[in-house]
């Protein structure tokens, strides 16, 4: 897409997910934001089909930001010398503290989650849904991956571990955000690593 198509691009997701926050997606309409940014339903149209796509857009974009923090082969390398449990701790604070960063660049997903935006439908709900999946298979699957070096407990449930981080780090982020704090803080985040390490480690 060229850049000028990018720009534009971005400026509907911008203004869309402002509204979607300010007045709920049900009462968010495609017209709402071509009279926000001064242009034709056509030229929202040639980017998105409707207005759950500006959504999905948004989710996609967290999805491959996180994707790439959490890349498996960063873990195999890691791996591959003998990591001590200081090493695995160092590694997993700094994923999660990148993944918090990604969080927090778009505020709506956190509300989304929760169910904080007004008029959302089943299936917005459903692709929310997909989204976490995603996130718990990926979470899991590193999990797996440090339990075969025999570092972390063998007993592990690798599914029922990835969710309880997830949802600490997602209701850390709603939490915080709600009350105006620091979420990326050294000491919040190394206090949720602490908690988290106390129950996974050998």
């Amino acid at each position: 897409m060229p850049a000028k198509g990018q720009k534009r691009r971005q400026q509907i997701v911008d203004i869309a997910k402002k509204m979607f926050i300010e007045k709920g997606f049900q009462s968010t309409h495609i017209g709402q934001v071509c009279e926000e940014l001064n242009i034709a339903r056509g030229t929202v149209y040639q980017y998105f089909g409707n207005k759950r796509e500006i959504l999905y857009a948004i989710l996609e974009s967290i999805e491959e930001s996180i994707d790439d923090i959490l890349d498996p082969d960063d873990l195999r390398d890691l791996l591959k010398d003998n990591p001590s449990q200081k090493d695995i701790i160092k590694f997993n604070t700094d994923r999660i503290t990148e993944c918090i960063k990604a969080i927090l660049s778009e505020p709506i997903v956190i509300k989304l989650i929760f169910k904080d935006i007004v008029g959302i439908d089943e299936e917005v709900v459903e692709r929310v849904d997909q989204f976490l999946k995603h996130l718990i298979n990926i979470v899991s699957r590193d999990i797996e991956e440090i339990k075969k070096k025999g570092l972390y407990k063998k007993t592990l449930n690798s599914e029922i571990t990835a969710i309880m981080l997830i949802g600490s780090v997602m209701f850390l982020v709603y939490q915080f955000d709600k009350e105006k704090k620091d979420v990326t803080d050294k000491e919040v985040i190394n206090s949720l690593v602490t908690h988290y390490f106390s129950g996974v480690l050998k």
